[in-house]
């Protein structure tokens, strides 16, 4: 850009009756700006030729701009405060890429715009949590759906649980936080949970399945889906798991039982723990004590069916016993060899839990193949 360009042509450029005209110079102006070899006046003189573009009446001009100046990191900010504010059509871009805007300036935005700007700034690369938050808490569902999706969005434990509390209901979002690559352990519970009330309605009302049968099959898939959580997670997300589970009532003597058959040890320790109301290192000593009387003592109080007592005293030294093979499927082949060996050494079973056992046994044996 020619350093003698002088203020007066900038006024008669703008004076320029060619609204297009107007906004191929801005266009050109906002390649410029970021251009190195710009001396410090002619920085000045292009960001007050900027300035004033951005004021221009005709929407044609401001979009260019807009466009243009998307990425520019030596946009004034004024200017970009600016065009994030004006029209939803000279917005967007600015409000998508702008490394100018502030936290603060987003978080305004996002509590006084439209839901298209909402989303705009919910797709923006790395959004910060403070940001976040914010689309979280005021934003539509549409853009807080586009916010899980964002791979790259900074989004807090606490700003999960209230997406899942402000969009219970809301499928899109529900099925956008299930799709993250990293989600907690104890949101991935929470969804499991809603999303299989909504298939035991579904089941209910496609199928002409009476409620009661509906419910139990939504239980047993939630359960399979827990115990696959869990056994991929580290021990203090699992101590989480256990505390959010109990805390909701849903932390089930079959689910309990089930998750040791899977050789999910850390669950069953973690769960028990909590039942009986034991610090989780008293109970694993209690657990494990080769006197028994530890286990029995720890179990009665934990509420756990008595009946299953002396299949979890040999579900716990087989599982104790058994170790991965490393290699490809290892943990479903460890899985079967858990529940084969519990079926020999046990034959006292109940019919229902002979058949959970047999059943998991053909899954588990289907998966290593």
């Amino acid at each position: 850009m020619a350093s003698t360009l002088s203020h007066a042509d900038v006024a008669r450029l703008l004076a320029e009756p060619s609204p297009h005209m107007r906004a191929e110079v801005a266009g050109k102006l906002a390649a410029e700006v970021d251009s190195p070899d710009l001396t410090e006046a002619e920085l000045k003189l292009a960001q007050d030729i900027i300035r004033l573009m951005a004021k221009d009446v005709e929407v044609a001009v401001r979009k260019s701009l807009s466009q243009s100046l998307r990425s520019a990191i030596r946009l004034p900010h004024d200017v970009a405060l600016r065009l994030a504010t004006d029209i939803e059509a000279v917005a967007l871009p600015v409000l998508t890429h702008s490394p100018v805007l502030t936290n603060q300036d987003l978080i305004a935005i996002v509590h006084g715009g439209s839901s298209a700007k909402q989303e705009a700034i919910a797709g923006r690369p790395h959004v910060p949590e403070q940001v976040a938050d914010a689309l979280i808490g005021e934003a539509s569902e549409s853009a807080v759906a586009i916010l899980m999706n964002n791979p790259t969005a900074h989004i807090s434990d606490a700003g999960f649980n209230k997406a899942a509390d402000r969009f219970e209901t809301s499928e899109i979002v529900k099925e956008s936080m299930a799709t993250r690559a990293n989600l907690p352990v104890t949101i991935t519970e929470r969804l499991v949970t809603l999303v299989s009330e909504s298939l035991k309605d579904y089941l209910v009302s496609h199928h002409e399945l009476p409620p009661a049968l509906a419910a139990d099959l939504i239980l047993q898939s939630r359960e399979r889906s827990i115990i696959n959580l869990s056994s991929g997670s580290s021990e203090p997300n699992v101590e989480k798991l256990v505390a959010q589970m109990y805390a909701n009532k849903r932390l089930t003597p079959s689910l309990v039982l089930r998750a040791l058959c899977m050789g999910d040890l850390p669950f069953f320790e973690a769960a028990v723990a909590i039942l009986a109301n034991v610090p989780l290192m008293n109970a694993r000593i209690l657990i494990h004590d080769a006197g028994r009387l530890g286990l029995k003592s720890l179990y009665v109080k934990s509420g756990l069916p008595p009946r299953l007592l002396p299949a979890v005293r040999i579900a716990i030294d087989v599982v104790s016993e058994t170790m991965m093979d490393g290699g490809p499927n290892d943990r479903a082949r460890y899985r079967a060899r858990v529940i084969e060996r519990i079926l020999t050494q046990y034959e006292d079973f109940g019919p229902e839990d002979l058949d959970y056992l047999l059943e998991k046994l053909d899954d588990v044996l289907s998966t290593a193949a």
